[in-house]
């Protein structure tokens, strides 16, 4: 089809894509494909607190997995963002995993967000946000917009609280961008 960089993401969920049975799907898939495959942990947000408790599952799971079957974990530089990479020399596709729960998962993070109502939003899960809806309307306004950004950064804290349920403005992820 000429695609050059295919990945797929997919939520991990207990009981419905969290066995050893499906961690094998993905990989005899990517061994022949060159393919990044995806699993994002659940995460809570603030309206689906009942779905979260049922099907929550710690991302270790699957990065067991992965160290059991010889999966290498890439080193990659700080701008790579959140996700954790493995590479397997076997196989043409990579495997990533990203773990909002696990430990320093926070230091790693370069993403900004902006709502579907233009708010900027330095966290997926902080309890503030800024318009900047005004300064999306012009191209003459992209200094403003950059400066703006910028001195939001200075804002940004070393954490999210996830792990202490703490899931901020986000009520859930359709109204957030990616």
């Amino acid at each position: 089809m000429g695609f050059e960089n295919i990945k797929v993401n997919a939520v991990l969920l207990n009981r419905i894509n969290s066995s050893e049975k499906d961690f094998e799907s993905w990989s005899k898939f990517i061994k022949d494909h060159k393919v990044d495959f995806r699993y994002i942990e659940l995460m809570q947000t603030g309206d689906n607190l009942g779905y979260f408790k049922k099907y929550h599952v710690s991302a270790n799971i699957f990065k067991n997995y992965l160290n059991k079957n010889k999966w290498i974990q890439q080193t990659l530089g700080r701008d790579a963002g959140p996700s954790l990479n493995y590479i397997n020399p076997e196989f043409k596709g990579k495997f990533g995993i990203i773990a909002p729960y696990s430990k320093d998962f926070c230091k790693t993070c370069n993403r900004l967000r902006i709502t579907s109502r233009g708010d900027l939003r330095l966290c997926l899960f902080g309890n503030t946000g800024i318009s900047i809806r005004h300064l999306l309307q012009r191209d003459d306004q992209l200094d403003e917009l950059k400066d703006l950004i910028l001195k939001q950064l200075n804002f940004k804290k070393e954490s999210h609280y996830l792990e202490l349920g703490e899931t901020g403005l986000t009520k859930n992820l359709s109204t957030t961008g990616g």
